[in-house]
């Protein structure tokens, strides 16, 4: 209720007692202004169709409770459509489950830890192809049988040569929480990333995709909808991920990130040129994995949340669906196109506004967050930067959540100032 004090989050996500190193969490549940499941619940009509655009705003003012977390996040995400009914939702939900259980199954056949409860952390086969009986593999399945099968193609051994670095990224994945201590959820986390890395074939596994990843399995009880929600969050960010022999997806936000300093504060961007981080190299990791290794595990889920409300576009659904959904999207093409300004978040409503000025693909919100904290700590890095650790250090995001909570909510009119800012200074070029 209004006036009682506001309830620390971290009992939620259990911290193993002897790690005393991590980050302190800032995010609080503040009666009033975190969603809370009284408010999540009245947002519904009694069909199950969901009033989104009343939760958005105490989202990103406040966050939403531990406890509903996971089925909020499911409509950020773009699982499902808000003005779906409980049936219809169900019924979706019934299908996605048993794709996720065929396509686990198809894993299982032709490696068969997948689905055991066991993980590998050691290569099982070469780069061509040839099996490797290493000790450590026979141990880690319990397994005294030699690992044999006939000639892989391509596409298999790719796949195959991924799960020890899925198995090695695991148990380094937050490792401080008390929810992996149980090899269950270790391996239901090696199983989700193992069964993504087959199906999306293109960006398979990279490094990073745990730390995306672990937080919808705490927060979903159900193997295939964490699947599920990971793979929605992994359509936003693939791009990251994508590889070439010269270059990594996420190197284009960085060149996004550079131009904005450039623009709005170039003697900063010239000391980091000086310092040889021109390049914006230094970011990488916060945007790649949204900021989960700056943060403490509650605060990053918190910041996560905060952003996907500002950016939430009530069509991620339609724009989402798979193959065999889109028949039906199509017969529903009026429902598809009514876009309502109401149900979208802040950042969504500014980018409709400005639509139609450019033919250019909006940059994410997490570029203009790297970007206004370096313009925030501009005057300390130009007198104590003196190299890149210096910058890291100085510029250290987990000390600026409470700084993004407080401008956030003006934080669409400093896009637009940046944006109006960088299309004068291009017309000038």
């Amino acid at each position: 209720m209004w006036g009682a004090p506001a309830e620390p989050a971290d009992s939620y996500y259990e911290v193993r007692p002897e790690c005393t190193d991590v980050p302190k969490t800032r995010f609080k549940i503040k009666p009033g202004k975190t969603l809370s499941a009284r408010k999540w619940q009245a947002a519904f009509t009694p069909e199950g169709q969901l009033d989104i655009g009343k939760t958005l705003s105490r989202i990103h003012r406040g966050g939403i409770h531990p406890s509903i977390r996971g089925e909020v996040w499911e409509f950020l995400l773009g699982c499902y459509e808000p003005k779906s009914t409980f049936d219809e939702r169900e019924e979706i939900r019934q299908r996605r489950r048993l794709q996720y259980s065929a396509w686990k199954e198809e894993c299982h056949q032709i490696f068969p830890v997948v689905g055991s409860g066991k993980f590998i952390t050691a290569p099982v086969v070469t780069e061509d192809g040839q099996p490797i009986q290493d000790p450590l593999v026979l141990q880690e399945t319990n397994s005294g049988k030699e690992l044999t099968h006939g000639p892989l193609d391509k596409k298999v051994i790719q796949w195959m040569l991924t799960l020890h670095q899925i198995g090695l990224d695991v148990i380094r994945t937050d490792r401080t929480l008390v929810f992996y201590e149980k090899q269950e959820n270790l391996s239901k986390l090696w199983d989700i990333l193992a069964v993504y890395a087959w199906v999306d074939r293109d960006v398979g596994y990279c490094q990073g995709m745990s730390d995306l990843c672990s937080p919808m399995i705490i927060l979903l009880e159900n193997e295939a909808d964490a699947f599920w929600c990971f793979e929605r969050l992994m359509r936003r960010l693939r791009g990251n991920f994508r590889c070439t022999e010269s270059s990594v997806g996420v190197e284009t936000q960085l060149s996004n990130l550079a131009s904005i300093t450039q623009v709005i504060d170039p003697k900063l961007h010239q000391h980091l040129e000086t310092l040889g981080g021109g390049d914006y190299l230094f970011a990488f990791r916060m945007l790649m994995v949204l900021f989960r290794r700056e943060f403490s595990f509650c605060d990053s889920l918190y910041l996560w949340e905060m952003m996907w409300a500002l950016e939430y576009d009530p069509h991620l659904f339609y724009l989402y669906e798979e193959a065999e959904s889109a028949a039906s999207t199509k017969s529903e093409g009026s429902k598809a196109k009514a876009k309502s300004i109401r149900q979208c978040g802040k950042y969504e409503r500014e980018n409709m506004k400005n639509g139609a000025k450019t033919s250019e693909a909006p940059l994410p919100i997490s570029v203009f967050l790297v970007a206004s904290v370096l313009k925030d700590k501009s005057s300390k890095l130009l007198q104590e930067a003196r190299g890149l650790d210096d910058v890291v250090k100085v510029s250290l995001i987990s000390h600026q959540l409470t700084y993004f909570i407080n401008v956030q909510s003006t934080f669409v009119d400093y896009k637009s100032q940046v944006e109006n800012t960088i299309n004068a200074y291009k017309k000038k070029e």
